[in-house]
């Protein structure tokens, strides 16, 4: 049972905090103690999660994050997110561009008592960045013979 309510809470965590962009849902959802692995040692996570859900509705203000598989085992849940948005304000150092983007994330995460403890994140940055025309278009893949 525990799995499907992790489940249930990175559902309600990526629909509250990311889609809607209500930042009261990290007290109740993130642990006060959670680490971020993916962020130096000693950044709180609560207060990450909140900049970052902010950054992204300034930068993006349509912002949308779809979960596209969800994988839960005893504390842990895997998920593969697809996020988009238009880009209508900075965003790391990029002025905006009007420009739509569409990047995956690949996260892990760990609960206890109902609250994430954990988090690793593989965010595809280069494409993001690619899309909004920061970055040069990947080279062009040989066919093969």
């Amino acid at each position: 049972m525990a799995a499907e309510q992790n489940k249930a809470i990175v559902r309600e965590t990526t629909e509250r905090l990311f889609n809607q962009g209500d930042l009261s849902a990290v007290d109740n959802l993130i642990a006060a103690d959670a680490i971020d692995h993916c962020e130096p040692e000693g950044t709180n996570c609560r207060q990450h999660f909140r900049e970052v859900a902010t950054m992204l509705h300034h930068a993006f203000p349509d912002f949308h994050m779809e979960i596209v598989s969800l994988v839960a085992e005893g504390d842990q849940v895997a998920l593969h997110l697809r996020m988009s948005g238009t880009h209508q304000g900075p965003f790391m150092g990029i002025a905006p561009t009007g420009k739509r983007f569409s990047v995956d994330q690949m996260r892990m995460m760990r609960f206890r008592d109902g609250q994430m403890t954990d988090s690793w994140a593989v965010i595809d940055y280069l494409g993001w960045r690619r899309q909004l025309g920061a970055a040069p278009p990947a080279p062009a893949r040989p066919i093969p013979a």
